[in-house]
Formats: structure tokens, sequence, C-alpha cells
């Protein structure tokens, strides 16, 4: 775990998870290896080889002085480096390995490796906003309901397919009840029945399926999204609204922006955030972080 400090080259981690998304490591660290500037940057190279690792990793080098590390994997990679340098003056670059890609994709960093080793090469350094749910914090998106429980249907899977998720998504839909919670925003206080409940900081779950198009990732706020029971006829239109990004303009979502949530319900609540899922009691509470974690962006 020796950082060089050879010349004026900068020290830059690459977190890799290597089990992410599809093709080898070996592929990966080719192009790396390849492409990155070498007489810009002295390379470290460490394997995320559990879940929660990659943020006890970034932890330690954090410790260690490193000022860039870059998340090689998916969604839930991004999260757990991120979730470790929040408020401090590290840059994170992401890599796009995952099946959802949900920052990466909202900040316009390509999928593919050599258009994402680029930017590290000549970044731009954004600060974006973070956002907690209880004691996790997440980037794009968290909530309860129907996309809460999908998701924990299809992080079962050993291999995260599109086809699984669209074909679970419209089995479950046929059985799943809209259900009722308490909500208070700020200084105002709701009870909604809906079908799911999304607090939207980045406007999208992942592969540009947006929840709230208008979303922004710097401005202080958080979208809450309110997804209204609508007839299973209508399933396909509101399919297309959401990959489309118009589902703001649908009668049957409602989003309120808003800096602090709390949402309650009378029976223990399973969570998503960033596409992990859990059980989060009967009350979650979210809050956003503005301006917290800077990111290497076109």
């Amino acid at each position: 775990m020796n950082i060089s400090k050879q010349g004026k080259k900068e020290n830059i981690l690459f977190i890799v998870n290597p089990v992410s998304g599809k093709g080898k490591k070996t592929y990966i660290i080719k192009q790396i290896n390849e492409h990155l500037n070498p007489d810009k940057y002295n390379v470290v190279f460490e394997d995320s080889k559990y879940k929660g690792h990659a943020h006890t990793i970034a932890e330690q080098y954090k410790e260690k002085g490193i000022k860039k590390i870059v998340a090689v994997g998916g969604d839930g990679t991004v999260n757990e480096i991120g979730s470790a340098i929040i408020n401090t003056d590290i840059s994170l670059g992401i890599i796009p390995r995952g099946s959802g890609n949900g920052l990466a994709r909202f900040l316009s960093i390509p999928m593919n490796a050599k258009g994402a080793i680029e930017i590290i090469n000549n970044p731009s350094i954004k600060d974006i906003d973070a956002a907690k749910v209880n004691d996790k914090y997440f980037f794009c998106t968290c909530g309860v309901g129907f996309d809460a429980h999908v998701g924990n249907i299809f992080n079962k899977y050993t291999k995260r397919r599109s086809i699984n998720y669209f074909k679970d998504t419209i089995q479950e839909f046929l059985k799943y009840k809209p259900k009722e919670y308490n909500l208070k925003f700020d200084s105002q206080k709701k009870k909604v029945k809906s079908l799911l409940v999304t607090i939207a900081n980045a406007g999208q779950y992942g592969n540009n399926v947006y929840i709230s198009p208008d979303a922004k990732i710097d401005d202080g706020f958080l979208d809450l999204c309110i997804l209204k029971p609508f007839p299973i006829s209508i399933i396909l239109p509101i399919g297309l609204r959401l990959i489309g990004r118009t589902l703001n303009k649908s009668k049957y979502l409602e989003v309120i922006k808003c800096k602090n949530i709390i949402l309650k319900k009378k029976k223990k609540v399973k969570c998503h955030y960033d596409g992990e899922t859990y059980k989060a009691g009967k009350s979650i509470k979210v809050e956003i972080i503005p301006a917290s974690l800077k990111v290497m962006i076109p």
C-alpha cells in the first residue's frame, strides 16, 4: 500500500471491483495502463474483495494523503468510495463497469473505458451534492415502495441483466399493492398512498431510467418523487416516460423540492439507495449534504 513520490507526478489510486459488470479484470487493467497518461500519474491498484471493502480501502488511502481515487465498478463501488471521501479534498473518478452506472451516466462520463480514462487524464472537478438516508450515504436515489421491492429481487441474481429486471418489474407490478406513507418534508406534512416514494439527488436510477428528469446534483435540494397508483393499461406509456425523461409530465408523478424528509410507515420498510437494498425499520430520515463530493467530469 505504499504511495510513490516520484518526481512531480500525482499519485492516483484505482479501486477495482473485479466481478463488476462485463469483461475480465485483466482487460480493464490493460486499458488503464495503455491510456492513462504516464507522465502525469503514479498509479496504484487495489482490488475490492467483498462488500464494504472499497470503502475501507478508500479510508486507508485517505489517511495516506491520496488526492485522486478512481472507482472501477458499478454504482455500489462508486457509493462505497464516495461515502468514504465526503467533505474532503479528494476527487473521485469513475470508470463505469456495472449494470446501471447511474452517477456516471448522469455526469456524462463515457461508458467505454478509454473515454472514461481520457477524462481522468484531463478532468474538470465538480462539487456535487451527496445525501444521507438514515446512516447510509447515496448520490443518485433512495426510496421505498415498488422500486425497492423489485431491487431487492434483482439483487439476488448472480448476474444482473436488463432482461431480468424488465421481466421482474412486469411480474411484480401485476400483484403489487400501493402503500400508505406519512411524509414530513421541510416544514410540511403529507399523507400519501403511492406505488413508490423516491428521493432523487441525481435524476436517474441507472441505465438512463429517469425518475426525476429536472433533478440537479448541485442545487442543494432533493427531489421528493411520489408515484401515484395508475391503471395497468398505461404501464407501457409510463415505462416509455421513464426512459424518455418525461415522467415528470405525467399526472401520476408529483415532485417536491426539499432538503430534509422523514418518511414513516406502519410496518417496516425496505429501502433502496444507489442500487442496494436494506430493511430500514418503520421510518427513514433523508437529508441533503450540499457540495460535499468532488468528482472528475468531462
